[in-house]
C-alpha cells in the first residue's frame, strides 16, 4: 500500500511538470485608450501600458505565459521597450509585419516654405537632434559630397577631395560635419564627426574608433555629410540645429503638401536583458515590421579581440542574459546599426523566417564577453607571451552565446552606413548554426566568423553572393582564427605551434562545418579563411567564381566542393598543418603562396588540365589526382551536378543537391535573388590555365608560349620553361643558382619544352641536385642547382 501511494505521489509530480502554463492575451491598438483593459474588444492604447500590465500579474505569478497581440497599425515608440526577467514566458506578436509596424521615428509637422528654387525649409522644435528623415517611408540622403549614386562603390559615391582644405574652406560651419573614409587596403571603413578647423585649413578630428586595424585612412575612398553647402542634388536635407530649421530638396515624385513626413528619434526598439544568474527565458517577438532608427556609427565602439573588427554593442532588438528566446516572421528595414545582436550570454536564441534589408550596419550579431576568453588579445600586434599565457582549454566563463540559430532569413543592403558588418557576424560563440538564409549585396562578407574561440558552428545551405562591393580582401564568407596560438611574428607563431601542436585547439575547441552552401564573390575570395582560421571542416560546396583561400591555420578539411573557373589558394602554410583537400572539382592549379608545407593530404582532385594538376604533384601531392571535363549537367541554370560518366566520379567525389541554396519561406523565397551565373572557361583556350604561372620551391615559373617570348629571351624556337620570379633563400637559388629571367631549356640531359616537362624530369630525379642548361642573357649556360 506504502508503495503503491509512492507510485501514484510521484505519477502526479510527472502530470504537474508537464502541465502547459496559463496563456493570458492582452491587445493593443492605436485606437484604444490609456484606461482601458486590454481585450481584443477593449485594447489598450498603447504598448507601455500593455508592459506594464504584464509586470503586475507576472509579479502576481511569474509562470503565467502572456502575449501582447498588436493590432494592424503603426507604433512610434518614444523610448525603447525593455523586457526584463520578470517577463520571462512572454510574446509581443503583430497581426502580420505586413501590417504592423513599430518605429523608432516620430511624425513631424511641417510647415514648408520655398528658401530658394528648389531647396525648402521649416521651423522645428528646440534641441531637435536627428540623422534620418523619412518621407514616405523612404530615407532621405543627409546633404553630402560626392552627391549619392546607387552604383555598388564605396560610400555610394567618393571623392578624394572630400575633405580637403579647399572644400573645408567653402563651408560656412564645418562643425558637426561626417567625414567617412575607408582604411588604407579597404578593409574597412572609419567614420570621423569634424569638430574644428586647424590653423592650416585641415580638418580637426573626432572617431576613428570602428575600426581594430589601426588608422591609416585612405586617400581617395573618401564621403563627406551633414554639410549645409552641399545640400545640391534631389532628395539632400540638411537640419541646422542651432537655429531649428530643417532645410530639403525634394525629389521631384515628392509633393510636400501630402507627405508622411518623420524624423528618427531611437537608435533601438526592443532591449531584452537579464543576467547570466537571472536569464530572461522564453520571449517571442514576431509578426512586426521595425524601422527608422537613428544611426550608430559614432557610438563607443570595442574590439573584438584581434579580429579587424570593432563593434558597437547594440542593436535594434538586443538580446543578453537570455535563454530560448525567438524572433520570427518579422521585417526590418531602414535601420540605421546593427539589427539583431545576441550578446553574451544567450542560450537557444532563434532567429527564424525574418526579412532584412536597408539597415545601417550589421543584420545579426552573436557577440561574447571577452572576460570568457583565456588570455585575450585585442589588436592585431597584441600578443600574450606563453609564460604568462592561461593555458586551459576553452572558456572561462558563461558570458558568450551558444546553441543559437538563424534560419530562413533574407538578408540583403545592409551595411549602409558602417562597412565593417556582415550578414551574419559571430564572435567569442559557440555552436551557432546559422542555415538556409539569402544573403547578398553586402559592402563586406555575408557570413563572418571573428575568431576561433569556440567553434561548433555550423553553416550550412547558404546561399551568400554579391559580396565585398565596397571593401577589399575578403570573401563571401571570412573568418580569422587569431587566438592564443596565433603570432603576428610568423617565426615565433612556428615554434609556438612546433613546441605546442595541440595550441591551436585550446581556443577552438569544437569543428566548425561549412557544408552545402553557395558562395558567389567577385570582389575577392568565395571563401576566405584567414589569418590563423583552424579547426574546419568545408564540403559539399558550390563556389561559383572565385575558390577557396586557406592562410595559415591547422586541421582544415576540404573535400567534395566544387570550384568554378577557380581553385584552392593556399597561403603560407605551416610545414605541419595537417590539412586535407580531397575529392574537389577545381577549375584551375593551386594558386599557392609561400608555403613551408603542402599540408597532410592534397589527393583525388580534378582538375581541369594535365599542366594544372601537375603543380602539386612535384610535392608528391595528388599523386591519383585526375584532369578533364567534369561534364556539369545545366551550369546555365546553375545546376552543377556531374554526368554518369563524368571522370569526377572517378576520384570519389559525389554529387550533392543544387535546389536548396538560401532562403525556403516562401514568400521570401519568391522575392529572393540568386547569383550571376558563371560562363565556364574553356581550359584549352584559356591562357591562364594553359600555362600558368606556377611556384616551385617558391620560384615563379611559366613556360614560353610566344614568338614575343621567343624573341625577348634570345630563344631559336618557343620552347622552355621562364623563371619569372625567385626567392633569395630557395636552394634552387642559394650558390649561383637560377636567376630570375634565366629559362630553362635542358635538365638532367633532356629537352624541357614546358613546365610540364620540367615538373616530370623533377619528379624522376632521385637526387637532390638538378643538371640544368638555361639561356641567361641571351647566351646558354649550364648550371647545377639543388632541389632540397
Amino acid at each position: 500500500m506504502k508503495k503503491l501511494s509512492i507510485n501514484l505521489l510521484l505519477l502526479v509530480l510527472v502530470l504537474s511538470c508537464n502541465v502547459e502554463p496559463k496563456t493570458i492575451e492582452f491587445y493593443v491598438s492605436n485606437e484604444g485608450e490609456t484606461n482601458n483593459t486590454g481585450t481584443k474588444e477593449n485594447p489598450f492604447g498603447n504598448i507601455f501600458d500593455a508592459i506594464n500590465r504584464v509586470k503586475e500579474l507576472k509579479e502576481k505569478d511569474s509562470s503565467v505565459h502572456v502575449v501582447i497581440n498588436l493590432f494592424p497599425g503603426t507604433y512610434h515608440l518614444s523610448q525603447p521597450i525593455t523586457i526584463p526577467a520578470l517577463l520571462s514566458n512572454f510574446s509581443i506578436k503583430g497581426a502580420d509585419a505586413s501590417q504592423v509596424s513599430i518605429k523608432g521615428s516620430i511624425p513631424l509637422d511641417a510647415k514648408w516654405e520655398s528658401y530658394n528654387e528648389n531647396i525648402y525649409v521649416t521651423s522645428v522644435a528646440e534641441n531637435s537632434d536627428f540623422d534620418q528623415l523619412i518621407v514616405n517611408g523612404k530615407s532621405q540622403i543627409l546633404a553630402r559630397y560626392p552627391n549619392y549614386d546607387e552604383t555598388p562603390q564605396s560610400w555610394h559615391g567618393f571623392a578624394a577631395d572630400a575633405v580637403s582644405k579647399e572644400r573645408l574652406a567653402s563651408w560656412e560651419n564645418p562643425k558637426g560635419a561626417y567625414y567617412n573614409v575607408l582604411r588604407n587596403g579597404k578593409w574597412g571603413g572609419y567614420h570621423f564627426k569634424i569638430t574644428g578647423v586647424n590653423e592650416d585649413g585641415t580638418p580637426i578630428l573626432e572617431g576613428g574608433q570602428q575600426n581594430n586595424r589601426g588608422v591609416l585612412l585612405h586617400d581617395e575612398y573618401r564621403m563627406v555629410e551633414n554639410v549645409f553647402e552641399e545640400l545640391d542634388s534631389h532628395g539632400e536635407w540638411f537640419l541646422d540645429k542651432k537655429n531649428s530649421k530643417l532645410y530639403y530638396w525634394p525629389s521631384a515624385d515628392v509633393s510636400l503638401g501630402n507627405s508622411k513626413i518623420e524624423v528618427s528619434v531611437l537608435k533601438d526598439l526592443i532591449q531584452v536583458v537579464g543576467t547570466l544568474e537571472n536569464p530572461v527565458k522564453n520571449v517571442c517577438i514576431s509578426g512586426i515590421t521595425f524601422e527608422n532608427t537613428q544611426r550608430t556609427f559614432m557610438e563607443d565602439f570595442e574590439p573584438l579581440l584581434r579580429s579587424d573588427w570593432t563593434i558597437y554593442r547594440g542593436s535594434v532588438v538586443f538580446f543578453e542574459g537570455t535563454e530560448n528566446c525567438k524572433v520570427e516572421n518579422s521585417v526590418f528595414t531602414n535601420l540605421g546599426g546593427n539589427v539583431i545582436m545576441a550578446s553574451k550570454y544567450n542560450k537557444g536564441l532563434e532567429v527564424i523566417g525574418n526579412h532584412i534589408y536597408e539597415c545601417g550596419a550589421s543584420g545579426i550579431s552573436f557577440i561574447g564577453d571577452p572576460s570568457a576568453v583565456r588570455s585575450p588579445s585585442f589588436n592585431y600586434r597584441e600578443y600574450v607571451d606563453l609564460k604568462d599565457m592561461d593555458t586551459i582549454v576553452g572558456p572561462k566563463n558563461e558570458l558568450y552565446p551558444r546553441e543559437c540559430l538563424v534560419e530562413d532569413n533574407l538578408i540583403y543592403r545592409i551595411g549602409r552606413v558602417e562597412k565593417q558588418t556582415a550578414g551574419v557576424q559571430i564572435s567569442m560563440a559557440m555552436d551557432i548554426t546559422v542555415r538556409h538564409n539569402s544573403i547578398y549585396e553586402v559592402p563586406r562578407s555575408g557570413i563572418n566568423i571573428g575568431d576561433g574561440t569556440w567553434g561548433g558552428h555550423v553553416l550550412e545551405y547558404n546561399d551568400v553572393f554579391n559580396t565585398v562591393l565596397e571593401t577589399s580582401d575578403h570573401g563571401s564568407f571570412n573568418s580569422w582564427g587569431r587566438d592564443r596560438f596565433w603570432h603576428p611574428n610568423r617565426d615565433v607563431m612556428d615554434r609556438l605551434t612546433t613546441a605546442n601542436p595541440n595550441m591551436p585547439n585550446w581556443d577552438a575547441i569544437k569543428m566548425t562545418i561549412i557544408r552545402n552552401n553557395r558562395f558567389r564573390c567577385d570582389h575577392g575570395w568565395d571563401v576566405d579563411l584567414d589569418d590563423g582560421s583552424s579547426n574546419y571542416h568545408i564540403y559539399n560546396n558550390l563556389m561559383l567564381n572565385s575558390g577557396l583561400k586557406l592562410r595559415e591555420g591547422f586541421n582544415r578539411v576540404v573535400e567534395n566542393n566544387i570550384m568554378v573557373n577557380n581553385s584552392l589558394h593556399p597561403h603560407v602554410w605551416f610545414e605541419k598543418s595537417e590539412d586535407v583537400f580531397k575529392h574537389n572539382i577545381v577549375g584551375n592549379t593551386y594558386q599557392d603562396v609561400r608555403l613551408l608545407g603542402w599540408g597532410k593530404e592534397l589527393d583525388y582532385n580534378l582538375f581541369p588540365s594535365e599542366v594544372a594538376m601537375m603543380k602539386s604533384q612535384i610535392y608528391n601531392r595528388d599523386m591519383n589526382s585526375a584532369y578533364g571535363d567534369p561534364m556539369f549537367k545545366d551550369p546555365a541554370n546553375l545546376d552543377f551536378t556531374v554526368a554518369e560518366n563524368s571522370p569526377a566520379l572517378t576520384i570519389g567525389f559525389k554529387n550533392f543537391p543544387m535546389d536548396n541554396f538560401g532562403v525556403q519561406k516562401p514568400d521570401l523565397k519568391s522575392i529572393a535573388k540568386t547569383p550571376e551565373v558563371p560562363i565556364i572557361k574553356d581550359p584549352s583556350e584559356d591562357k591562364e590555365i594553359a600555362s600558368p604561372v606556377v611556384a616551385w620551391l617558391r620560384n615563379n615559373l611559366k613556360s614560353v608560349e610566344s614568338p614575343q617570348e621567343q624573341s625577348a629571351y634570345g630563344l631559336s624556337t618557343a620552347e622552355g620553361v621562364i623563371v619569372l620570379r625567385v626567392w633569395n633563400q630557395s636552394p634552387a637559388v642559394l650558390n649561383d643558382g637560377i636567376k630570375k629571367g634565366d629559362v630553362i631549356l635542358e635538365a638532367s640531359g633532356e629537352k624541357v619544352v614546358t613546365v610540364k616537362d620540367f615538373f616530370r624530369i623533377n619528379a624522376q630525379n632521385k637526387s637532390n641536385t638538378l643538371e640544368l642548361v638555361i639561356m641567361r642573357n641571351q647566351s646558354e649556360i649550364k648550371i647545377t642547382i639543388n632541389t632540397k
